[in-house]
């Protein structure tokens, strides 16, 4: 019997969804990384952010982000001199690594994979704002920023309870077409773009849904947009203009071809529907098996 396209986008989660190997490799330098810093800074906490954090992480493809709270007599007011000291510390650490400051975090590059590559972002609490912790982070401005990954991940776990557990599995697709195409969006940024649009559904069916954003993406023309939560202000799309204008513009080739593979679908043409698909994915959706 053919596979269905629903089948298609199943065997393509399974493959982006990280194995027990990459995790246990995300995990592996942990211990090390929050020594060092509780020698260097006296952190206070130290926890996982992110896409591990949220289950929204893609093989081969995500990093391992984590928060590390130092206390604020520690911290700079200038938060790119903060970062340094941080990237000082780790570097002291892990000199053969090649560690350097990606704002707002300090990259760890270990190892040859991506899922063993740690992210820290420096931070200090100030605060909560219901349940949630709220810290500030380097800004990349040279100021400082509020975030709360504990309220961002109440928010998207909340989303995805509602609509049967499809919301986060809707967001690696999501990220799978921004990997796979080196588009270069804020994963932030379409984690909360996606929820948002995610809340406003009845259902998820995933080829609909991952034409559906894209539409939306599209419409809303990459604007910034306003944390849900209320807490972290605005959040861009990318870092610079230059590439707003990429994305864009790989939006719309996206779009174009996941509107071609819905048409077939509708139109009762399987085989074409995945050629559209793996376009989409840039030929990494799961082959058609007539």
């Amino acid at each position: 019997m053919p596979k269905t396209v629903e089948e298609g986008f199943r065997e393509l989660l399974g493959k982006l969804t990280p194995s027990a190997t990459e995790t246990e490799a995300a995990a592996r330098h942990r211990r090390s990384i929050k020594s060092c810093l509780e020698r260097a800074f006296g952190i206070t906490h130290f926890f996982r952010t992110g896409s591990f954090g949220n289950g929204t992480s893609i093989s081969r493809y995500s990093d391992v982000d984590y928060f590390a709270v130092i206390p604020s007599e520690r911290l700079k007011d200038n938060s790119a001199a903060s970062l340094a000291e941080v990237r000082n510390a780790l570097d002291a650490c892990f000199p053969r690594t090649g560690v350097r400051v990606n704002c707002p975090a300090v990259k760890v590059p270990f190892g040859t994979q991506e899922e063993e590559t740690t992210e820290v972002v420096p931070a200090r609490f100030v605060g909560t704002s219901g349940v949630y912790r709220v810290y500030e982070i380097p800004d990349c401005d040279g100021g400082w920023t509020r975030s709360s990954p504990e309220a961002h991940h109440g928010y998207v776990t909340s989303v995805d309870d509602k609509l049967g557990y499809k919301v986060k599995p809707l967001v690696r697709f999501i990220k799978a077409w921004k990997y796979f195409n080196d588009v270069p969006i804020s994963s932030f940024y379409l984690e909360l773009r996606v929820t948002k649009y995610a809340d406003g559904e009845t259902s998820i069916v995933y080829p609909f849904d991952v034409r559906g954003f894209l539409a939306f993406l599209d419409q809303v023309d990459l604007a910034k947009m306003q944390d849900p939560q209320g807490i972290s202000g605005y959040i861009r799309a990318c870092s610079t203009e230059a590439k707003l204008e990429e994305a864009r513009s790989k939006l719309k080739t996206a779009l174009s071809r996941a509107n071609k593979a819905v048409s077939a679908q509708t139109g009762g043409d399987t085989e074409e529907a995945y050629y559209w698909w793996n376009m989409v994915f840039n030929r990494q959706f799961p082959r058609y098996e007539a």
